[in-house]
């Protein structure tokens, strides 16, 4: 493998590198928007049967509005620190 690597040119192994960072966020994201309407679930959801009422409907989007806003934050400050090396 390290032959293989070694016989492509920067741009390859760059673009190659960029693709393998691209499907770790992936899986990443994947597994963080899991986590996080697990999570609201938890929170809200009552045991008012098979559907949410309008209360728990709120109390997810809400939620979700809070993870998304504070994972928007959290990646604003990563590209500032790394854009900074």
């Amino acid at each position: 493998m390290d032959s293989q690597l070694s016989q492509l040119s920067p741009e390859q192994r760059q673009a190659i590198m960029m693709q393998a960072q691209n499907e770790a966020n992936q899986t990443i994201m994947k597994q963080m928007m899991e986590k996080m309407s697990r999570e609201c679930f938890k929170r809200c959801a009552g045991t008012s049967g098979d559907r949410l009422d309008n209360k728990e409907q709120s109390c997810m989007a809400m939620c979700l509005d809070r993870y998304l806003d504070t994972r928007s934050q959290v990646q604003e400050a990563l590209q500032k620190r790394q854009n900074m090396s």
